[in-house]
C-alpha cells in the first residue's frame, strides 16, 4: 500500500524547523552540563534530583515498550496521555476552517473536543444500534478534506470490540489517516491492530498505560505509526513533553509485566462476577457485551439512579444522553469490595419511588 503522510501535512509545516533543545544537540549522559541553563545544585525540597531536563525522545522508555509490544522504537511516539497525540495529529494534518475529521458516535469525546479546539470540522457517522460501524456511511463521508478517521476499539462508552473485518475494509478504502484507539485492548480477547501496523502506512494505533498498567496518574499515552508519521509528531511536539518522574515510573512499571497481567486477570474475574450479580438485580434491564474493564448497563431513570448512587458515595458515569445509550450507566469494574458496595447501593434503589 503506497501512502505518503507528508502529502497530507499542512503546507506551512512541510519546511518547519523544530526547536532544537540542549538534549537534542548533546545526547550523552556523562560530562559537565553547562548547556541548558539548569540549576546545578539539585531540586528544592525533594529527595530526588530533577534539575536536569529529561530525554526529549524517551529512548529508554521506548526501548522497554518496543520489547513488550514487539515493535521498532522508530514507530513509537509517547505523549502526555493519548490526548496529546490526538491533538498533534489534528494540528499536523488538518487545516483549520477547511479540513475535517470523521468520528463514529457514540465514541470517546476527545476526538471532537480536540477538533473543535483546532477549528477543524467533525463529520459524524453513527455506529448502528449494535455499536458496530456503518462502513458504507464512512466511505461515503470520506473525501480529500476528511483527513483523519477516529475509531475506538474496544469502544468507549459501549465496551465492545469493533468488527475486525470492518476495520480492515476501512484501512484499505479510507483515503487518509485511520486512527484506532485501543486504550482498553489489554482487557479484550484480541491482539488489536499493532501486529498489522507494518501493512498499513496510513494507520496510527493509540494505546495507554492508564488502564491495564494502572498508571492513569502518570499520564503516558502511546501512538504507534510509521516512522514517517512519528517523525512528523516529534517535529511539532513540545521539546520535553514527558517529565523525568513519569519516565522513571514508567520504566520501573514496564519491568514488571507479570504484575500488570495479574491485575488484568483479577479485573476480568471481577467483571464476570459483577455481571452475574448485576443481572440478578430487578432494576438492571440490560448489560451490553463488553471487551473492556467496564460495562454499559441499562436501567430505568438513569439520571435519578446515578444521583442516588452518588448519595451512597458510589460514583459511576451517566451516559444516558449519549447516542444509542439511552437509559445507560457506564460502570467500571472495581475491586471485590468496591463492586460489593455498588451492588449494595443498587439493591436499595428498588425501594425508592423513582424506580417505579
Amino acid at each position: 500500500m503506497s501512502f505518503d503522510p507528508n502529502s497530507l501535512l499542512r503546507k506551512h509545516l512541510v519546511n518547519l524547523k523544530s526547536y532544537s533543545s540542549a538534549r537534542d544537540e548533546y545526547t550523552g549522559k556523562e560530562g559537565v552540563f553547562l548547556d541548558a541553563n539548569e540549576n546545578p545544585y539539585g531540586s528544592a525540597g525533594v529527595k530526588e534530583a530533577y534539575n536536569r531536563y529529561p530525554d526529549p525522545y524517551q529512548q529508554e522508555v521506548k526501548q522497554a515498550i518496543a520489547k513488550i509490544k514487539n515493535i521498532d522504537t522508530e514507530s513509537i511516539f509517547l505523549g502526555n496521555g493519548s490526548d496529546e497525540p490526538i491533538d498533534l495529529l489534528i494540528r499536523a494534518f488538518c487545516e483549520p476552517g477547511k479540513d475535517k475529521v470523521i468520528t463514529v458516535p457514540p465514541t470517546y469525546g476527545m476526538y471532537e473536543v480536540s477538533a473543535g479546539v483546532n477549528d477543524v470540522g467533525v463529520v459524524k457517522v453513527p455506529l448502528n444500534e449494535n455499536f458496530q460501524l456503518d462502513v458504507k456511511g464512512v466511505i461515503s463521508a470520506a473525501g480529500s478534506d476528511t483527513k483523519i478517521l477516529f475509531l475506538c476499539s474496544p469502544n468507549n462508552p459501549t465496551g465492545n470490540l469493533i468488527r475486525k473485518e470492518d476495520l480492515f475494509t476501512l484501512l484499505h478504502q479510507f483515503p487518509n489517516l485511520v486512527v484506532i484507539d485501543e486504550a482498553y485492548i489489554d482487557f479484550a480477547p484480541d491482539a488489536g491492530f499493532l501486529p498489522h501496523l507494518h501493512r498499513f502506512p496510513n494507520l496510527i494505533v493509540l494505546q495507554t498505560l492508564s488502564k491495564a498498567w494502572g498508571l492513569a496518574g502518570v499520564r503516558l499515552g502511546m501512538a504507534f505509526a510509521s516512522p514517517e508519521i512519528v517523525t512528523i509528531l516529534n517535529r511539532i511536539k513540545p521539546p520535553y513533553n514527558i517529565a523525568a518522574p513519569t519516565q522513571g515510573i514508567v520504566r520501573e512499571a514496564l519491568g514488571n509485566v507479570l504484575a500488570k497481567e495479574k491485575m488484568v486477570a483479577d479485573i476480568l474475574e471481577q467483571k464476570n462476577w459483577l455481571e452475574d450479580q448485576l443481572e440478578a438485580l430487578p432494576i438492571v434491564q440490560h448489560i451490553y457485551p463488553s471487551d473492556a474493564n467496564f460495562m454499559l448497563v441499562r436501567v430505568p431513570k438513569p439520571k435519578e439512579i446515578y444521583q442516588f448512587l452518588i448519595d451512597q458515595k458510589v460514583i459511576v458515569r451517566d451516559r444516558s444522553n449519549v447516542m444509542h445509550c439511552h437509559g445507560c450507566l457506564r460502570i467500571t469494574v472495581g475491586t471485590r469490595a468496591e463492586n460489593e458496595a455498588l451492588l449494595k447501593a443498587m439493591a436499595l434503589v428498588k425501594e425508592d419511588s423513582f424506580a417505579n
